[in-house]
């Protein structure tokens, strides 16, 4: 899956420019924090941690300017909770006057292993500039460094790689100046009786509340962009927790404003140094921008909004059906693909399939409420795709979906297909919950997928399973120590990473942020 998604499609945009201006008034405010650090700390290899490495505390970091490190000293700092802003440090001389530069590295961290592992020894296949690591020589001392780059971490190593025999150097006045676009006064306080649900509220409030910045970005610490899926999940939570909408519909915006020439919208984009959209064009995460848009007008009722961007979003209906075969089914071939989830061998041919009748119902919502005159088509296709999906796609049996030319068997297609409505709301109850006892096939790999698997619980009346697996994973994700959501989580192999280093995962990740959405939506 890694090659395919990467592959480039060769496209002319077409930018909208009355769109792009509204998105550029749209950018929000941001607010700042000064936070400091709250100790000094050790990181201890241990087995029973995540990826080997667990801290210690070894004492409080306003002990910090005491200490005179020099050549191969370090020290590591816990800032106590996850951040994101840019980072400062007065570095001071101790000893005789300074006759050689000061060779400082500086390692962020949002995990314990960031700061127990060398990043020389990554072998990931993502580019290793993602790893938070700086080198200065400092010519000068005393010296007040300001690192002007934004960093997402907790954890802070300072390691003196060289200085003289002559002097060592101390540090103090450490800070990080932390930006976000949610407004901490938005939030309604959630008194929960159940301590756990109550956590993982916090959490997934402080994951979205990281990831809102000038726009939803993916994760702070590594593609800082914005993901239509990602930006669909964040959407969800924020209605329920920030009610920023005007950041939603900046984002809607900016999708809408740098289409192709044939109306295709673009997985990502990216922000600096001018809106770029990316090359990256995924089946599913075009389609997501119908629903966005229905999510964004049920929360907001701004039919203007609507009005203006539901030819964007019905074209991504029209483009998706030019995919299906004379069956009705999505068409799996070397054209085109779809993301899901992170699994390289998952067929995707039925989960699309499901997302492409989701969002047909999610627009045929919209022309209805707009008096477009497609209600009559987007109808009479759901009932086609529909039809389609149940005489081809289920397995009497197997007696679950299959996709692909193997007949596989995987969670996410049954999952989209309940969520879909291709069976009523009693077989999709019986299908799922046979699904989470006989774990059958392939099963799903990131809380992006969790999500959905969620929502199809609730939407079958399966509440106190929903509120069980919403502790089986994120929950245990908080034992395991996040203090923001992961990108990526497998309880039964915590080791996990699609890009071949757990170093370069995200954790603090968009997608992972919607435990707040379910818990205060549907009073879990």
């Amino acid at each position: 899956m890694s090659q395919a998604i990467q592959q480039s499609v060769a496209v002319n945009i077409k930018k909208n420019e009355a769109f792009a201006a509204t998105a550029e008034r749209l950018i929000p405010e941001l607010f700042y924090e000064v936070c400091r650090p709250q100790h000094l700390i050790k990181v201890i290899a241990s087995e029973e941690a995540v990826h080997g490495w667990r801290t210690e505390v070894v004492q409080s970091a306003d002990e910090l300017p005491s200490l005179a490190l020099g050549k191969g000293d370090e020290v590591i700092l816990d800032f106590g909770k996850h951040l994101v802003g840019k980072l400062s440090l007065h570095i001071g001389p101790d000893g005789s006057p300074p006759d050689a530069p000061l060779f400082l590295k500086v390692t962020l961290g949002e995990m314990p292993v960031e700061m127990g592992e060398s990043f020389a020894e990554y072998k990931g296949w993502l580019s290793r500039s993602w790893l938070q690591e700086e080198t200065y020589h400092l010519d000068v001392l005393p010296h007040t460094l300001h690192m002007e780059r934004r960093y997402s971490f907790r954890y802070l190593k300072l390691q003196v790689l060289d200085t003289s025999v002559k002097y060592k150097v101390t540090f103090d006045d450490v800070s990080c100046t932390t930006v976000t676009s949610a407004s901490p006064e938005m939030i309604v306080p959630l008194k929960h009786p159940d301590g756990e649900l109550a956590r993982i509220d916090e959490v997934s409030i402080k994951t979205l509340e990281d990831c809102m910045q000038e726009v939803f970005e993916d994760g702070p610490k590594r593609d800082r962009r914005l993901w239509l899926g990602d930006l669909r999940l964040q959407a969800l939570a924020n209605y329920e927790t920030f009610k920023n909408y005007d950041l939603v519909k900046r984002c809607l915006y900016l999708f809408a404003a740098y289409p192709t020439d044939k109306g295709l919208i673009s997985a990502n984009l990216f922000m600096k140094p001018v809106v770029i959209p990316d090359d990256t064009y995924l089946f599913d995460y075009s389609l997501f921008f119908v629903a966005s848009l229905s999510d964004y007008y049920e929360a907001t009722q701004d039919m203007d909004t609507l009005r203006e961007l539901w030819p964007t979003a019905f074209r991504q209906i029209e483009l998706s059906l030019e995919r299906l075969d004379t069956h009705d089914i999505v068409q799996d071939d070397n054209s085109w693909w779809a993301f899901i989830d992170w699994k390289d061998q998952l067929s995707k041919v039925a989960s699309a399939q499901a997302i492409l009748i989701y969002n047909m119902k999610s627009a045929l919502q919209l022309a209805t409420i707009l008096e477009d005159h497609n209600q009559e088509f987007l109808q009479l296709r759901i009932e086609q795709l529909t039809a389609a999906a149940l005489q081809f796609l289920w397995s009497d049996k197997l007696h679950y979906f299959v996709s692909g030319e193997q007949q596989q068997i995987s969670w996410a297609s049954q999952i989209w297909m309940i969520l879909a409505g291709v069976i009523d709301e009693a077989k999709g109850k019986e299908l799922l919950v046979r699904l989470l006892e006989e774990k059958p096939g392939l099963s799903l790999s990131t809380p992006y997928m969790m999500h959905h698997l969620i929502e199809a619980l609730i939407q079958v009346g399966e509440r106190e399973r929903a509120t069980l697996e919403i502790k089986k994973y994120w929950g245990q994700m908080v034992k395991d120590g996040a203090d923001t959501f992961w990108e990526l989580y497998d309880p039964e192999n915590k080791n996990f990473s699609p890009y071949g280093s757990y170093l370069i995962n995200s954790y603090c990740h968009a997608w992972s942020c919607t435990p707040s959405y379910f818990i205060r939506k549907y009073h879990l």
